[in-house]
């Protein structure tokens, strides 16, 4: 299992130099930090243990105006490597850093109290026991990186701490927070990290959040070493084409398409040393960012200047002039409304409760995957909760519920126009993506672009007695008024009259004879068809009209002519 180990602690304690005795290369980068003496920026270097265990170690700055870069060196590690001076103790920045390191779940490491060499036995016996008391969780060794001495046995603690540092989430999809960017010569842009979660490797294509650019892995490094894939829990250097080192910031995240929200808000649990103020800086990963706290119980709202990509479970520093808390992203793309009922389950409930939760309507793997709430391994065990039709997973009891609503609303068309019983398909569902995929599960007959209830057939109802008049009337004088248009058209589609002209009706009986007629006609003129049918010049022209409507004739003139299709149907 691939781990890091972060440094940790006051300023001039000798953290660099106990990097360089550990592992032999001097992580002060920068030309000021070798003209100051001091660590400015974060530095790196592979650390190899007994057993070939090997591990990757950040020292991180020690002076308070650098907490900010502390913390991104911070983020991402496994265990501590807790730095004390044996003749100065712990100073202020020990004990930020080392609330730092609990904010951020980082639980396991070792003490070592440096400058040994400098000290008497009695005082560097006192400096081991007071860390101790600091630290009670942690081996505490005594080392001097002048002389050598105690080396062997810190690394020996370290390869203990390895030990028992439990295996952390790391299934969520790739993720490298940016903690460095730079161009080298003949290579291109490259950016380092600690790689979160995932893989990489040549060929990958990633997401540069928030930016929101599409980039390729052209290679990959594990400590100037090419790799195939680096795995999570590493030190990864990745050379990026088609960008540029200005084009990128630290705290810019490379990230598998499709996994993480880019938002400016985060739900949060929040854990104070302080009380935290309304106006704080969010640590997250290796990004810092001005941020507004709303408050609402034991969760929070961080409400931020610049978007930032965040996972459920992350965990962040919040500092002003110094680190007033921290605590664990509960909702890493939330509403603007907290809401404690929904954070709750968030926070405490399994996988198959926060699926079973964000399914309140179907919703796509996809969908649920982006929202940053589950690892793949938790979205396929919440999944298995909920039914599914095509690519949309949704509720038993959701399903069960539009089922008897559209009942209702069907039941209710039957009752109030029993002429016409069906709904139209694209009015029977709100118009949302999942319509087509749920519609076959509704339970009810499709015919003709209608929705109908199993076995519904149009009927008269109480509109018998008008229907009986009208057919009637059509009996008699072969053209009457059909201001019922419902009414017409059902009897229509019985096969019981034509509907012609602009609110009139002939009998089904009339409009037959009129079809005949025509192929007896050449040419087809009004007074002729009239004279075929013997009915008057009124009722022959709206039944032309009607022909032509229907595609059995075209009007040339005052002549009509048959359509070549229409041949073959008179």
């Amino acid at each position: 299992m691939p781990l890091t180990v972060g440094t940790a602690g006051h300023i001039d304690h000798g953290k660099t130099w106990l990097v360089r005795a550990l592992t032999g290369k001097d992580t002060d980068r920068l030309p000021e930090e070798h003209e100051r003496g001091i660590s400015i920026d974060l530095g790196y270097a592979p650390l190899e243990l007994a057993g070939g265990l090997r591990m990757s170690l950040v020292d991180v700055p020690g002076h308070e105006r650098f907490v900010r870069n502390m913390v991104a060196g911070a983020t991402g590690i496994d265990l501590f490597l807790l730095v004390i001076d044996a003749g100065e103790g712990a100073r202020p920045q020990t004990h930020e850093h080392l609330a730092i390191l609990r904010l951020l779940g980082v639980e396991r490491g070792v003490v070592a109290v440096t400058k040994a060499d400098t000290v008497d036995a009695d005082a560097l016996e006192l400096a081991v026991e007071q860390a101790a008391e600091l630290v009670p969780e942690a081996e505490v060794v005594a080392v001097s990186a002048k002389t050598g001495q105690g080396l062997d046995q810190l690394r020996a603690a370290l390869a203990r701490a390895a030990d028992a540092v439990e295996e952390r989430e790391r299934s969520h999809a790739t993720r490298l927070w940016i903690d460095r960017a730079f161009t080298l010569r003949g290579i291109g842009t490259v950016v380092t990290g600690t790689l979160w979660s995932g893989s990489i490797a040549a060929g990958d294509l990633l997401r540069l959040e928030p930016r929101g650019r599409a980039l390729r892995v052209r290679s990959v490094q594990v400590h100037d070493e090419p790799v195939e894939r680096a795995e999570a829990g590493q030190r990864v250097a990745v050379n990026l084409p088609a960008i540029e080192r200005d084009e990128l910031r630290r705290g810019d995240a490379l990230v598998e398409p499709g996994h993480y929200p880019v938002s400016y808000r985060l739900d949060v649990v929040l854990n104070e040393l302080e009380p935290v103020p309304a106006a704080v800086k969010l640590h997250l990963g290796t990004a810092d960012v001005p941020a507004r706290v709303v408050r609402s119980g034991r969760f929070a709202q961080l409400r931020l200047d610049k978007p930032v990509v965040a996972a459920r479970g992350d965990r962040f520093v919040l500092r002003t002039e110094t680190t007033v808390g921290g605590g664990r992203v509960v909702d890493p793309s939330p509403p603007r409304r907290l809401e404690p009922d929904r954070l709750e389950v968030l926070d405490r409930g399994g996988p198959a409760e926060i699926v079973y939760m964000l399914a309140a309507e179907p919703v796509t793997a996809t969908a649920l995957q982006a929202t940053g709430l589950c690892t793949p391994a938790e979205l396929a065990n919440g999944l298995a909760a909920l039914e599914q039709a095509g690519d949309w997973a949704y509720r038993p009891a959701w399903l069960q519920g539009v089922r008897t609503l559209v009942r209702e609303r069907l039941a209710e068309r039957a009752r109030t126009s029993p002429l016409d019983p069906g709904i139209p398909l694209g009015e029977l569902l709100p118009q949302e993506p999942w319509a087509q995929a749920i519609l076959p599960l509704l339970h009810v007959e499709r015919r003709l672009g209608k929705a109908y209830l199993p076995g519904a057939t149009a009927s008269v109802g109480d509109r018998a007695e008008a229907a009986a008049r009208l057919e009637a009337e059509l009996e008699a004088t072969g053209l009457a008024r059909a201001d019922d248009r419902e009414l017409a058209s059902f009897l229509e589609t019985e096969g019981r009259l034509k509907r012609v002209g602009d609110g009139y009706a002939v009998s089904a009986e009339l409009y037959d004879r009129g079809r005949e007629a025509l192929a007896t006609l050449s040419p087809i003129t009004l007074a002729a068809f009239r004279d075929a049918l013997g009915v008057s010049r009124r009722i022959a022209q709206l039944l032309l009209e009607r022909f032509d409507a229907d595609g059995l004739t075209r009007r040339v003139g005052d002549e009509r002519v048959l359509r070549r299709p229409a041949r073959e149907r008179i």
